[in-house]
């Protein structure tokens, strides 16, 4: 197990391979105080659910029925002590540094920490109360206060840098020497050459970026733990399954017959701004949403985000760099705000041009209805119209085709046939946080080898913040023992009423496969060490953007997206409808994106940071040119993905840089006149999702494709003009 290692690796080095190495070490007084720590670790364990080693199946999963609140508070202490005793030993280790005393040390360092931090992050982002927010509110400075120590810590850095400038010599395997030069890299990076008075000016704005990244995170999820109430007779025109959820929730809320409550989140918004005839009713539901953060009340989030943007500011000039952006973007492939920027200027303006046309085109049906203009709260609503007239095609035409379990039956067909990773539903059989968890074994479905397991967390509810995303618990390395992963996919659908089928729009269909596309990768990861597991931030969208492309084959579409009702499969009209319109929308799609990336890009490379947000946002889409019809996908007072954490801080661009890729990629599987040709899937496999980070992404797209990725096929993709 990783922590026994742990326990003799803070005294003797350890190998590549993670068995004890020859070398030998006195016994210090820190690895006195290690034996210490690991005593009174071993007796809060026995007090404390949460410090326990995971237990069962799969090398052990989370108890979640034994867990509480509480019981993170009281873990977290003991965790970091633990931690911090581990670095103090590998630091002070009187042994010269080798790669296995210093770096498989530090690469096996903090389980404890990161089973803590595993549980919590799941408190915080699917079962959220105030309590939980006050836990994070506290111990989120705590932490990066405790990590800060370890990337600044002078001693544990002079033995990184003693191994770096001799790397040459140390006659290291090609994963090794990149764990070395990225870890020596990553602490450079983050401040270990600076002074004392630096190191402790840094490690301030740290602690205090991440207290606001909390404040942040609550004051959002409280604005979209809001609802709109609503009587019948204005429901007119929303789907019948948004009309069903927005019903159940009226309900649970006490608000009486013939009442209707719309959750201020984008899985109620979009479908009511689609189809709602109540064209009134669609501008308060859009202000409502577009408005979260922003209302000048408790949970205005303007002056948090203009004191983040200044340290973030600050933090950059501290550590030598021009910009938050130019700091940021160093571990990425793009490297440079210029060459991010370039890229996505190369888009916005055909898709400005795009939406242009697209409200020439709609204008018509709005003049129909009596309307001069279209205002950003009709843009769906006749963009629906104007499909349903181009295309005889409607959302609610196929809906009924994309039944959810049906949609997940296809999804785990389809990996199977790419990459034999087969999904067997076992829910009932392990702990799981949430009635609503559905869990499946992972195993390959040729060799019978098990992969993991995978929690699929499928619907909105309050406390569980918005959007889609996956997350692991636990990935398999070979340092670590190739211990079985644990994966999770969360989505936001609308729960229906009991014995009510889940019809999804075609959209959130695409999320659906987008975030089993993360999964599939991190499930088919297979590198030595933990820290190459992880992704570059413009990287790690591109196997789950290519994921998306399977979900209209032709076999998902014949043999998954069957009526919900008929079990026949979908007509063949109907799917030459869907691939007629698959450029439908695209101006509006972009803009929305784009927009907010450019925005994002703009405000993290101003050296100084930015006081009025909201001035700021609007003159910078006015210098773009934004269409006055449509807005920015994610506003800057609601923009989860800037402000609370800095992980896609300046890199929201990294989707489309991500989708140049997938593009390209789709390009390569339809050119072989098979999408599910095993040859390229192999290739794909082999050189994309199976080698983590443990080579340079740029080189591992160009041995998969045998060049760099072409931007045409993005913009053909998006029915944009490539230039030619």
């Amino acid at each position: 197990m990783k922590k026994l290692l742990l326990a003799t690796g803070s005294i003797l080095g350890l190998s590549a391979c993670g068995t004890i190495g020859e070398d030998a070490a006195v016994m210090s007084a820190e690895a006195i105080a290690v034996a210490a720590a690991d005593r009174m670790e071993a007796e809060a364990e026995a007090q404390n659910p949460v410090l326990a080693e995971w237990t069962g199946p799969y090398g052990g999963v989370p108890q979640w029925q034994d867990y509480e609140v509480s019981m993170i508070d009281d873990a977290y202490p003991v965790a970091i002590n633990a931690y911090l005793a581990e670095i103090e030993a590998i630091a002070n280790n009187p042994a010269a540094p080798t790669f296995a005393n210093t770096i498989d040390a530090l690469e096996l360092s903090g389980e404890l920490l990161d089973r803590v931090n595993a549980i919590s992050g799941l408190y915080s982002s699917n079962l959220s109360t105030p309590e939980v927010q006050e836990l994070e509110a506290k111990w989120s400075p705590r932490l990066s206060a405790a990590y800060d120590k370890v990337t600044l810590n002078p001693k544990l850095f002079a033995r990184i840098k003693e191994l770096y400038e001799k790397r040459n010599a140390l006659n290291l395997s090609a994963q090794q020497e990149r764990v070395l030069t990225r870890r020596y890299e990553s602490y450079v990076r983050n401040g270990a050459l600076l002074d004392a008075a630096g190191k402790e000016q840094l490690s301030a704005y740290n602690q205090e970026l991440a207290g606001l990244f909390s404040e942040f995170s609550k004051r959002v999820l409280a604005d979209e733990s809001t609802y709109t109430a609503v009587p019948e007779a204005r429901m007119a025109g929303v789907p019948d399954d948004v009309k069903s959820a927005a019903r159940t929730l009226a309900q649970s809320e006490g608000l009486g017959d013939g009442m209707y409550a719309i959750k201020n989140t984008r899985s109620m918004v979009d479908p009511v701004l689609t189809g709602a005839t109540d064209r009134k009713l669609r501008e308060e539901v859009w202000r409502d949403f577009v408005n979260r953060g922003d209302n000048g009340d408790g949970n205005d989030t303007n002056a948090l985000i203009a004191k983040i943007v200044k340290l973030r500011a600050e933090r950059a000039d501290l550590l030598g760099y021009e910009s938050h952006a130019h700091w940021r973007m160093q571990d990425t492939m793009a490297k440079t705000p210029s060459r991010a920027m370039d890229l996505m200027m190369r888009v916005w303006p055909a898709a400005v041009a795009r939406v242009d046309e697209e409200v020439e085109e709609m204008m018509p049906f709005a003049k129909a209805d009596g309307l001069s203009e279209i205002k950003p709260w009709d843009y769906l609503y006749y963009l629906e119209k104007l499909r349903e007239a181009k295309y005889d095609l409607s959302a609610d035409e196929l809906k009924p085709y994309f039944e959810l379990n049906n949609m997940v039956e296809g999804m785990f067909w389809s990996a199977e046939q790419l990459y034999d990773i087969k999904l067997t539903e076992n829910t009932g059989t392990v702990p799981v946080y949430h009635p609503d968890i559905r869990t499946f074994d992972v195993s390959n479905a040729k060799t019978g080898e098990n992969i993991g397991l995978f929690y699929f967390d499928t619907f909105a509810r309050d406390g569980k913040r918005s959007g889609a995303w996956m997350n692991t618990f636990r990935f398999s390395t070979k340092l670590e023992g190739d211990e079985p992963g644990l994966f999770t996919n969360n989505n936001n659908f609308n729960k229906p009423a009991p014995g009510e089928p889940v019809l999804i729009s075609l959209d959130d269909a695409k999320t659906l496969w987008h975030e089993f596309g993360h999964a599939i990768h991190y499930m088919l990861v297979d590198v030595d060490y933990p820290s190459l597991a992880g992704q570059q931030r413009d990287f790690v969208e591109y196997p789950s953007q290519v994921n998306e492309n399977w979900l209209l084959s032709e076999p998902i579409l014949k043999r998954f997206a069957v009526h919900y009702q008929t079990g026949e499969p979908m007509p063949a009209e109907l799917l030459q409808k869907i691939e007629a319109s698959s450029t439908f929308g695209q101006g509006y799609a972009t803009v929305q994106y784009l927009s907010s990336a450019l925005v994002d890009m703009a405000l993290h490379t101003d050296p100084d940071g930015v006081e009025d947000i909201d001035a700021f946002e609007r003159e910078t889409l006015a210098l773009l040119d934004m269409p006055e019809e449509t807005v920015m996908r994610h506003r800057l007072p609601q923009f989860n993905h800037l402000f609370s954490s800095d992980a896609y801080s300046a890199g929201y661009y990294s989707y489309l840089w991500s989708e140049t890729m997938d593009a390209d990629t789709w390009a390569a599987f339809e050119a072989a006149g098979d999408v599910y040709d095993r040859k390229i899937a192999d290739a794909f496999r082999i050189h994309i999702l199976s080698t983590g980070n443990a080579t340079d992404r740029a080189e591992a797209y160009r041995a998969f494709r045998g060049r760099d990725p072409d931007v045409r096929a993005l913009l053909e993709r998006r029915g944009f003009p490539t230039g030619e």
